[in-house]
């Protein structure tokens, strides 16, 4: 390789030193010339500059996406990828050459200084870097230094809303770029945005916003740094790091000086430095950028321009080649490159591939630029469909054409869509400048030029729009005016200054514009403020006469008068009067505040007793006296219920009148319950559970507000949420049950199922659905009904209710039932009829799911029967559960073929209770209130998991003695409990533990005799 440097001029020096301005001087001297620019935005540039000089149709610019070619045009304007490898030209100009040592870009630099020569001169402009490594690879190179003309001076860290005026903000990638002007246009007023990524009309829009001072600041990426001719006094440097194609590193000083270089044109001084997350520059770098004092380029990136298209093999072969030159290095594999890498792997690719035209096609398609920032795979399938239509057809397919065009042919979106569509844009305009590539290339290039200008204004608008803050730069100029702003309200409370949105008026507040809280805030408040003065005083006459249809209490305790948040209520001592607090600006002067307030006053009390008129009524009832008083003050205090259970002494205690006086006012005495049905709505549900957050501070704890919807679906019960504040169920009128909540009339309405099923004696009428032998009884599909629930959820509700199951197999309850209704049928047949009464599910032997369920018929005497039907279901309500265990079968080891039948029971106490035992056992009972609900988690368990206990256990059967009731003795004051023989009357403080030995008088005894008989 033979080099030569003749007839070759190097104009380097640091920025503003007029080498740009220089080139174009010279080559407007000649008749012909090419001049190359790294940028197709500098290229713009230049191209503009030069039709000024020499007319438009003496100057073409060809770019990668773009050309503008005149007849005979003298001129050209390229970027250094577009420019031809050789040329008749007169001049011939490269910029930046110090971009040859780049990894990405630098082998076609290199390619284009070394190779590409005009006829009569020849100029490379660039750093001072470049000097010796230029001396090397071309002797005989002219080299001319040029000063520059304007000094450059560091000026410390500064924060960004800090930063004077004409400052360019520097950063490395878009997202940094839009924070700080989006940091900017909040503090000053508006900053105009320049990437690398901008189409040439966006960014000379956004140069132009700057230049012409609509904005005092620039933010930009390292773009600035390659020669763009702009008005800025101060580089500030948000990044010091960016992504060079391979690898995050930190600018090099050489680097840092290109982009600071910004600052100061021609003659006038510019400043540089740091700015947010940046560390201050040390001195030593300080120094060098300022005196330009930087370590040489010393290698150049270098490709073999000499490429053999035999074959892909030979291609690939010819890539890799290592350059013959000391100063060269062989460049890593660029975009097109890479490309090629992937399409050889494709067998279509391979298969067509194989004429050297082909191949040389093969390669033009790989040199399409990855505008999109895709991953190379989808890179190369793109050049692949492309590359296929070439082969066959000889052109790119118009459809396929026309429909990638049309897909980028939208002007809605915002900045990062419209930053998409430019760039995919911009691969179609490449593949329209393509020569041969289109049967009507021209059609498709003005088609896509049109496409990309509306992309680009759209763009620009969108940039403007975000990050330009009119407004503030309207204000601020009327400000240094002195001249008085001018403030107007319209209809619908948007306040204006000078014609500028600055606020809005909700109720009697004024709230701030998003973007006033710059320099002018105090100003744009003060000349809103005395607009505001009248319009509270006019405000607060209209809210006085307004009516109660104006107003509206929502559920997060606002007041809103026509959808504004003019008050919010807070606790006070009574749950049902909360205070209210006025939402108003000091504008509102202290009589019109004063009948406002009086006014929302109003308004809540009505509000608050319509929606609640049956609590306000018994709240206020006068005709009340001893017990019923004190009971109805407990209904208001707990918001309308109160579980039985709580005040079952209380309600014992009450003669009839006193229940009827109360019944009088919506109060409904039930099984569990003590409720106001008529607050199980979701109005007045809504409005209970808001006054109870505001007591207890509710409003922001887990669950608020998310059941009314339920009940307002009608829903009867829901699956609880473990994550919810559990007060807000029964506020909503729900019962919590463990894992799932029912509504409380429903349970009541269940209780009204249990209560005749329970009542039933064997022998004395049919036997209901779902009756089993007058002391339990199996869930039924009414029940599982009207809870909108499934067998499961029924075990749980029933167990969450106090009630107990003893697991009886299917057979011997089907032959139990079938001896109940005198029936011959199999006990198959019975057993199926039980499973259709919905008796599905195993053994239940856990305690109930939260003390609050128990019930608590325990605390009510057996004298309940002369009370009304709702009290009598009281009496039957399942005491605090016990442990009582659940029956076994006769024979344990033989094997059950289908799943045991759960016949459900009261608690064991309200068992002994109902039936009249023995005296001894109720005083116990009665003594050891608290030992009974010990026992709830003491059963002992069988082998195989079967209870130990009997299901006659707790009442004799019918015609059965005493001593077919096995004894119910206590062991370690209630935790457990032992089944032996002994009389039942008789305890013991620890009798000892022994298996059982077969009751021969029990009846499933003897259905197990009878099977084995069956058997044999």
């Amino acid at each position: 390789m033979i080099l030569s440097g003749r007839g070759v001029t190097a104009v380097l020096g640091p920025t503003n030193t007029g080498k740009t301005h220089y080139a174009i001087e010279r080559m407007i001297a000649h008749d012909s010339g090419v001049i190359g620019l790294p940028l197709r935005l500098l290229a713009r540039e230049v191209y503009t500059r030069l039709v000024e000089k020499v007319g438009h149709h003496n100057v073409a610019l060809i770019t990668g996406e773009e050309k503008i070619a005149p007849h005979r045009a003298r001129f050209s304007v390229c970027t250094v990828e577009a420019m031809p490898r050789e040329t008749t030209a007169s001049f011939v100009a490269i910029d930046e050459v110090q971009l040859a040592g780049d990894l990405e870009r630098g082998h076609i630099f290199t390619d284009r200084i070394l190779h590409l020569r005009g006829r009569g001169e020849t100029l490379l402009l660039g750093a001072a870097t470049m000097r010796p490594i230029l001396e090397y690879l071309l002797p005989g190179i002219t080299v001319v230094e040029r000063p520059r003309m304007s000094q450059l001076l560091y000026a410390g860290s500064k924060k960004i809303t800090r930063l004077p005026n004409r400052s360019a903000i520097v950063a490395f990638s878009a997202d940094e770029v839009y924070a700080i002007a989006e940091l900017i246009r909040r503090q000053r007023g508006g900053a105009a945005v320049v990437l690398g990524a901008l189409s040439p009309r966006t960014r000379n829009a956004q140069v132009a916003l700057y230049q012409e001072g609509d904005v005092d600041y620039l933010v930009a990426t390292d773009a600035i740094g390659m020669g763009l001719n702009l008005d800025v006094d101060h580089v500030a440097f948000a990044q010091d790091r960016k992504f060079d194609g391979y690898q995050y590193r930190n600018l090099n000083p050489a680097e840092l000086a290109q982009v600071a270089g910004r600052a100061g044109r021609h003659v006038r001084d510019g400043t540089f430095g740091v700015t947010g997350r940046v560390d201050p520059f040390d001195e030593e770098l300080v120094h060098r950028i300022e005196s330009h004092e930087f370590d040489p380029v010393r290698v150049l990136q270098w490709r073999s321009k000499a490429l053999d298209f035999s074959s892909l093999k030979a291609l690939k072969k010819s890539l890799e080649a290592a350059p013959a030159v000391s100063g060269l290095a062989r460049a890593l594999p660029a975009v097109d490159q890479q490309a090629l890498e992937h399409l050889t792997r494709y067998p279509e690719i391979v298969d067509v591939a194989t004429a050297s035209e082909r191949v040389e096609k093969l390669w033009e398609a790989c040199a399409l630029p990855d505008y999109r920032r895709i991953t190379p795979a989808q890179h190369a399938d793109l050049i692949s469909t492309i590359y296929a239509d070439l082969v066959r057809h000889g052109t790119v397919n118009e459809d396929f054409m026309a429909e990638q065009v049309r897909r980028a042919d939208h002007t809605d979106g915002e900045i990062d869509t419209l930053s998409a569509r430019i760039a995919q844009i911009r691969t179609w305009t490449y593949v329209s400048n393509r020569p041969g590539w289109l049967a009507d290339p021209t059609h498709w290039q003005e088609k896509t030029r049109e496409i990309e200008d509306r992309l680009s204004d759209a763009l620009h608008e969108r940039l403007t729009k975000r990050f330009v803050d009119r407004r503030t730069s309207v204000l601020m100029k009327r400000l240094r005016e002195n001249a008085m702003l001018e403030a107007e309200i319209s209809v619908n409370g948007d306040v204006f200054v000078e014609g500028h949105h600055v606020g809005q008026l909700a109720g009697f507040r004024f709230t701030l514009a998003a973007g006033s809280e710059g320099t002018d805030a105090k100003a744009v408040q003060g000349a809103a403020h005395k607009a505001l003065a009248l319009e509270f005083e006019a405000r607060a006459a209209r809210l006085h006469a307004a009516g109660n249809g104006d107003l509206a209490l929502s559920s997060d305790g606002l007041v809103r008068w026509l959808g504004d948040p003019v008050a919010r209520l807070t606790a006070s001592d009574h749950v049902m009067r909360p205070r209210v607090i006025l939402l108003a600006d000091d504008q509102l002067q202290a009589n019109a505040r004063e009948h406002v307030l009086a006014r929302i006053e109003r308004f809540v009390n009505h509000h608050i007793s319509t929606v609640l008129k049956p609590l306000d009524d018994i709240s206020r009832a006068e005709d009340l006296e001893g017990l019923a008083k004190g009971l109805a003050f407990q209904i208001v205090e707990n918001l309308g219920v109160l579980f039985r259970r709580d005040v079952a002494e209380d309600v014992k205690s009450l003669d009839q009148e006193s229940r009827a006086s109360i019944r009088r006012y919506g109060v409904r005495f039930g099984a569990y319950h003590i409720f106001l049905p008529a607050l199980l709505k979701p109005a007045p549900a809504e409005l209970i559970t808001l006054l109870w957050a505001l007591k207890n501070d509710g409003l922001d704890k887990p669950g608020y507000g998310e059941l009314i919807p339920m009940l307002a679906a009608g829903r009867t019960s829901v699956v609880t949420d473990p994550s919810f504040e559990r007060t807000f169920y029964k506020l909503a009128g729900f019962r919590f049950l463990g894992k799932r909540a029912v509504r409380i009339d429903i349970l009541e309405r269940l209780a009204d199922l249990i209560r005749p099923l329970l009542q039933w004696k064997p022998g004395t009428s049919p036997r209901p659905e779902g009756a089993y032998d007058g002391r339990r009884f199996v869930a039924t599909t009414s029940m599982l009904s009207i809870l909108g629930a499934t067998p499961d959820d029924m075990e749980e509700i029933l167990k969450g209710l106090g009630y107990r199951a003893d697991a009886v197999p299917a057979e011997e309850a089907a032959a139990f039932l079938a001896s109940q209704n005198g029936d011959t049928a199999p006990a198959e047949e019975a057993g199926a009829s039980v499973a259709d009464a919905g008796v599905e599910a195993e053994a239940a032997d856990a305690p109930a799911a939260e003390t609050e369920t128990a019930g608590t018929a325990a605390a009510e005497t057996p004298a309940a029967e002369t009370e009304a039907a709702a009290d009598t279901a009281a009496a039957t309500t399942p005491a605090a559960p016990a442990s009582d265990d659940a029956a076994a079968p006769a024979e344990p080891e033989a094997p059950v073929e289908a799943k045991p039948v759960l016949l459900w029971r009261p608690g064991t106490r309200q068992d002994n209770q109902r039936q009249g035992g023995r005296q001894g056992e109720q005083r116990r009972g009665g003594q050891r209130h608290g030992q009974t609900e010990g026992r709830e988690g003491g059963r002992r368990q069988a082998p195989h998991g079967k209870s130990q206990g009997k299901p006659w256990e707790g009442k004799p059967q019918e015609g059965k003695g005493s001593e077919g009731r096995p004894g119910g003795q206590r062991k370690d004051r209630g935790d457990r409990h032992d089944r032996n023989k002994s009389s039942p009357s008789k305890f013991e403080g620890r009798p000892p533990r022994k298996e059982k030995p077969i009751d021969p008088d029990s009846p499933f005894a003897k259905l197990a005799a009878l099977k084995e008989q069956m058997k044999k």
